[in-house]
């Protein structure tokens, strides 16, 4: 179904009125302070990016036990709660909205980065392929201790704290993160799920965590303040499952019950974070359009034509950007100009100073 819709056209979403149907992705760049807390240098680099339709924020852990990466946010002290009051005020102020991500990392850590040096928790104990960051460089994964079921409502409730302590920092809403092969996402796939109890075997069963997070989450903020982030297609961080199609469609269905702001889907256009050419394998955002029944979000290597190009297709609502977003503070101003876009240096995405982060120049600079 073709529409005309662009970019461009305002969107309302869940409660919230939104100028524009652009997104910015959430970005993990390794930024955070000592006690994983954001700063004033944070706060700019979200407001540079508040003319976004909506921002959603960088992956944040709700838990010590949910991190993964040196120098992320968590949203779990108070330390943190007032880090990110500073950001909140700033995007409010300059006009924007913004989403924090909830995020928990299950097997995607190590013990150097875990309270106690203990062992990275999963639902089973199998090790993802490759390395760990941690504050000494790449170190090898190590295989993850199974989460008890009696261990399983305490997550939940990490979850629901977080949720909390974001409705606390002034966010407009949150995002739960269960793509990319994070501890929501290991419980879905049966190439990482290997449980016999309720929360393994059937698709019904995989899929109860998450059911189990989106409904303490939704009983802080309300449905149309959440939304939820999957990879259907995604084999980033070693994740499998026998049948995707299966599982994400009964997912999607399940989440329904919820009326959540949007549901937001990793194209099959990237892999690990990079743009493939053979895109026609997994499942693109369309496919989700009949089963899903709110607002959807597609992120994956869009540029301005494909992203117009989506929306006009009627197959998705919004579109959100990641590495556009890192190089281009006002994205949508270069956007509706048609202007050229500032190259991203990769070399600066994860860690650092200012360089690479709130240094890139703005179109009104350039053009001064």
């Amino acid at each position: 179904m073709s529409t005309n819709v662009n970019l461009f056209s305002p969107v309302k979403l869940g409660s919230l009125e939104l100028p524009n149907r652009i997104v910015m992705a959430p970005l993990t760049r390794n930024r955070a302070a000592a006690g994983n807390v954001p700063t004033e240098m944070n706060a700019t680099y979200y407001t540079q990016r508040a003319s976004a339709g909506l921002i959603i924020s960088e992956a944040t852990q709700v838990s010590p036990q949910g991190q993964g990466y040196p120098n992320t946010p968590g949203i779990h002290s108070q330390e943190q709660v007032a880090g990110w009051r500073l950001v909140t005020d700033a995007v409010h102020a300059h006009g924007g909205r913004i989403f924090l991500q909830l995020w928990h990392v299950g097997r995607i850590s190590h013990p150097s980065l875990q309270p106690g040096g203990e062992l990275p928790v999963a639902p089973s104990a199998i090790a993802p392929e490759g390395d760990a960051s941690t504050l000494e460089g790449p170190k090898p994964y190590v295989t993850p201790r199974a989460l008890e079921t009696a261990e399983i409502p305490g997550i939940v409730e990490d979850y629901r704290k977080g949720a909390e302590n974001a409705l606390a920092a002034g966010f407009d809403g949150v995002e739960i993160h269960s793509a990319n092969g994070y501890l929501l996402d290991q419980f879905l796939q049966n190439g990482t799920n290997k449980r016999t109890d309720e929360y393994g075997g059937s698709i019904e069963n995989r899929a109860r965590l998450l059911m189990e997070v989106t409904e303490a989450v939704v009983g802080v903020w309300g449905g149309e303040r959440v939304g939820v982030r999957l990879s259907p297609s995604g084999t980033f961080n070693s994740m499998s499952d026998s049948n995707p199609g299966a599982l994400f469609s009964y997912v999607a269905a399940a989440l329904n019950r919820f009326n959540l702001a949007y549901l937001h889907l990793v194209d099959p256009r990237t892999d690990n974070h990079n743009t493939v050419e053979n895109h026609t394998q997994g499942f693109p955002v369309g496919y989700f359009r009949p089963i899903f029944n709110g607002t959807l979000i597609t992120a994956g290597g869009y540029d301005l034509e494909l992203g117009n190009a989506v929306l006009a297709s009627g197959d998705a609502d919004l579109v959100a950007y990641g590495r556009l977003y890192i190089a281009n503070p006002d994205l949508p101003e270069r956007f509706a100009a048609n202007a050229a876009l500032n190259k991203p240096d990769r070399d600066t995405f994860y860690g650092g100073d200012e360089k690479g982060y709130i240094d890139y120049p703005s179109l009104e600079l350039q053009t001064a």
